[in-house]
């Protein structure tokens, strides 16, 4: 049986506090170490020298790890896309709602323009900005020869920045990323996918691969890759909830 809101609500209250306490011997440890590092470092200090002040900490009590944690979709994704779209090398790119950092740094090698609900809160002199919606950009039919969207379909219809709801707002995404782009041009495209088509409300959706595969046509698929989990791979395996996302090459 289903769960009412408030139930739901409550149970995972109670599932982040028992994370926060699963949690908490390994932060108390954590803040040992910086306190046993902070009065290692003062008593190397000279009696003339500069000791570091209470009122100065800025601690960072977890970042002394054994390697470096990379969050892999967003690492993945972007170098993928990154690479495809500068060896095809286009005379201008048009991004839709993608990660600002991937977009910034393709500005640099090349003219773009990002568009997106919401402008950035920092300005770059290469990177050109266009107030749109990705359910109705300002691009006539056909009219791009370069465009990407990177884990950005998934969330429209679900409210989660502020769009408005709609059930079928991912189907209507890509019907209007598809219509701009010009015959031969390409649409670099990455969503979580999965056996079916799930509504994580309001997080996201994860859609079925078959589905997808119908709603890309009549656009050719020049390359599909897998993220599953922490892999970067060319073969689809399933995943629960977020756990596989697709990253397609397509061309009308």
């Amino acid at each position: 049986m289903t769960p009412s809101p408030t139930r739901w609500m409550l149970r995972h209250l109670a599932r982040s506090a028992r994370r926060a306490l699963r949690a908490f011997p390994n932060e108390i440890a954590a803040w040992r170490h910086f306190w046993r590092d902070y009065e290692a470092y003062n008593a190397l200090v000279p009696a003339d020298g500069d000791r570091a002040r209470l009122d100065h900490l800025y601690p960072c009590i977890h970042d002394a790890t054994a390697q470096t944690e990379i969050e892999p979709i967003y690492f993945y994704q972007d170098t993928w896309a990154f690479g495809k779209i500068v060896q095809k090398h286009p005379m201008s790119h048009v991004d839709v709602g993608s990660h600002h950092k991937f977009v910034a740094l393709l500005s640099k090698v090349m003219p773009v323009t990002m568009v997106d609900i919401r402008p950035l809160s920092l300005p770059l002199d290469t990177l050109t900005f266009r107030e749109g919606s990705i359910l109705a950009l300002p691009y006539a039919d056909g009219e791009l020869e370069s465009v990407s969207s990177l884990c950005v379909v998934e969330h429209i219809g679900l409210g989660r920045y502020g769009d408005p709801l709609d059930p079928y707002g991912t189907e209507k995404a890509i019907a209007e990323l598809k219509r701009v782009i010009a015959p031969g041009g390409s649409l670099y495209l990455s969503i979580p996918v999965g056996e079916t088509t799930i509504a994580a409300f309001n997080a996201g959706r994860i859609m079925g691969l078959e589905q997808l595969m119908v709603q890309f046509e009549p656009f050719q698929v020049i390359e599909k890759r897998f993220i599953i989990g922490s892999r970067f791979q060319e073969i689809y395996a399933p995943m629960p909830n977020f756990g596989a996302t697709g990253l397609f090459h397509l061309v009308r």
